[in-house]
């Protein structure tokens, strides 16, 4: 008999016979003797109903009475999720996220898991009871509801069964595993049947929506045995987040290829080459809280150099304005720019091991007639910008060139 921690996204619950059928499923692990904790979030659709509602009434709604308001989502599925359940012969019991006592800070709309009260929880397992908890919601040090940010049931789910010492927590979604690449790009996009911890988050860091990468740290942390698996198909193994310890992880140098369409690169042309140029220039653009992503600073040629950023496509037009305020103190001759680029990036664990790989990419690419604008790199992962007219054309000639579409051995 095992502990399972079991989360359903939105869509996964997105009606009551949807909630119907996940009473089914879980009544399946039941039936195999497994204790099992159940995590939902709001039904499709609900939480962005409750912030257009919240916006009616306060233009910039107050965060702690948001978090109060669009944490009820999650209160409905756990209640009637917890009716699905009885109504088949199952003793349930569902649990808001404060009642729980899923503990956080107090930074509502991003709050960070501090610690969980497991009693409760343990008490209704071994009374034979499926626990069924809100995600994505907590309660801070003063007491108030908070929430964890978008996606974060996933994060909630991880926290529990990290809590709980589950022997596996499984995601469920509207997808049956991680795949190669997105199957709707390249058709041939294989699922996979495992992926570590650590190109799992370069995926989800790089532009893959399948989980929210705070959860995925979170399982990396303490150990949680990850699993992606489809809510809407009865069979399939989905896919296993491991370490990189496991057996088998050489077989493939490139794991996955992610891409990005939110992106902009903007040039600061024609800077003086000196000490504290690169503070200059992306100073103001932090201080407006502007992420930045990849970065690349030409070698200085008589006395001047050029600076190349990215960031995402919705900050383009206010970053642009803010170095154009500052070009003539930093001494620029020109900033421009262009948000028709996107960003793409090969991430395997077997990189670390094997050469050549970055020169395949670039190969490929160049055969193709497609330039590089950018690159920034890691130890697992080589990321490239490109014109986003050619997005689509990169990902497929990449996924063949390094094999993604044929089918590892067991």
């Amino acid at each position: 008999m095992a502990l399972i921690v079991q989360k359903y996204g939105g869509t996964s619950v997105g009606s009551a016979e949807r909630i119907k059928n996940v009473a089914r499923r879980v009544a399946k692990w039941k039936a195999q003797g497994h204790d099992v904790v159940v995590v939902v979030s709001a039904m499709s659709g609900e939480t962005n109903r409750l912030i257009a509602l919240a916006k009616e009434i306060q233009a910039e709604p107050d965060p702690r009475e948001l978090d109060v308001v669009i944490a009820t989502g999650e209160q409905v599925t756990i209640g009637l999720l917890a009716m699905a359940l009885k109504e088949i012969g199952l003793d349930a019991k569902s649990y808001c996220g404060w009642q729980v006592r899923v503990e956080t800070d107090s930074a509502h709309g991003k709050a960070r898991i501090a610690a969980i009260d497991d009693g409760p929880m343990r008490e209704d397992l071994a009374a034979g009871r499926v626990v069924i908890v809100a995600g994505f919601q907590g309660i801070g040090a003063d007491g108030a509801v908070t929430t964890l940010g978008r996606g974060g049931s996933d994060t909630s789910a991880v926290a529990l069964a990290a809590a709980l010492k589950a022997d596996e927590c499984q995601i469920y979604t509207d997808v049956d595993g991680v795949y190669t690449t997105d199957p709707r790009v390249v058709p041939e996009a294989r699922r996979l049947k495992t992926i570590t911890f650590e190109e799992m988050i370069e995926m989800a860091s790089l532009g893959s929506k399948v989980l929210q990468i705070r959860s995925v740290e979170f399982a990396g942390k303490y150990k949680v045995r990850l699993r992606v698996l489809s809510s809407f198909e009865d069979e399939g193994e989905g896919t296993l987040i491991t370490f990189e310890e496991d057996e088998s992880m050489e077989q493939a140098v490139v794991a996955g290829i992610a891409f990005d369409r939110n992106e902009a690169r903007i040039n600061v042309k024609g800077v003086p080459d000196r000490p504290g140029i690169a503070y200059q220039i992306l100073g103001p653009v932090a201080d407006a809280n502007i992420e930045v992503d990849m970065i690349i600073q030409n070698v200085g040629d008589h006395g001047a150099t050029d600076f190349s950023f990215t960031v995402p496509r919705g900050e383009y037009n206010k970053a642009l304005s803010i170095l154009r305020d500052v070009q003539t103190h930093i001494g620029a001759a020109r900033v421009e720019g262009d948000d028709k680029v996107a960003k793409i990036s090969i991430v395997g664990v077997g990189m670390r091991s094997h050469c050549g790989v970055a020169s395949t990419m670039f190969r490929t690419l160049a055969e193709e007639g497609i330039n590089i604008q950018l690159i920034s790199t890691s130890e697992i992962k080589v990321s490239v910008l490109v014109d986003e007219k050619y997005l689509e054309l990169a990902v497929r000639v990449l996924h063949k060139a390094f094999g993604l579409d044929q089918k590892i051995s067991e």
